[in-house]
């Protein structure tokens, strides 16, 4: 139950814990901050148009434009910093899913890694079959497992 009167309400704690949400949501500002974008452009363009209109009496043709250098270059500061905001937005959401990714692969390469120590600490014990059966063609005494000598006509060989 989620109120404002509960001591341990965040109001993200949700948003926090699921990359899908997490990514909505910051699409949600990244929209927000590009209409917020798209009137400082304005903004900027309409003041650089006024600015340079104004001229007092005694000045040269490049004496207003010098006096909007300031003004446009802040503005043109708040438009990059604006736009840098919005890219991080994007590569944090990028990056929040990435980070769950890595924790499921990190907890599969865990258990893979604890299972093959539990087969190198107890490797299978191979039981070999008392008359193991034969393949199609291969004969028993094909001559490379009968035996090698007169003596060893007694021995099965390997």
């Amino acid at each position: 139950m989620n109120s404002t009167n509960d001591p341990n309400y965040a109001p993200l704690r949700d948003v926090a814990q699921s990359p899908e949400a997490t990514a909505r949501y910051l699409a949600d500002v990244q929209r927000v901050l590009l209409d917020i974008g798209k009137h400082l452009e304005t903004l900027a363009i309409e003041t650089r148009v006024h600015l340079r209109e104004t001229h007092v009496e005694g000045d040269r043709w490049y004496h207003a434009r010098l006096r909007a250098m300031p003004v446009e270059k802040a503005l043109g500061q708040v438009l990059k910093n604006l736009n840098n905001l919005t890219e991080g937005l994007e590569k944090s959401a990028y990056k929040r899913r990435a980070h769950d990714e890595a924790v499921v692969s990190t907890a599969n390469g865990r258990k893979e890694k604890e299972l093959e120590r539990q087969r190198k600490k107890n490797p299978p014990t191979l039981q070999a079959e008392p008359n193991p059966p034969q393949q199609g063609a291969q004969s028993q005494n094909s001559g490379y497992s009968g035996p090698t000598s007169i003596y060893d006509l007694g021995r099965e060989s390997a």
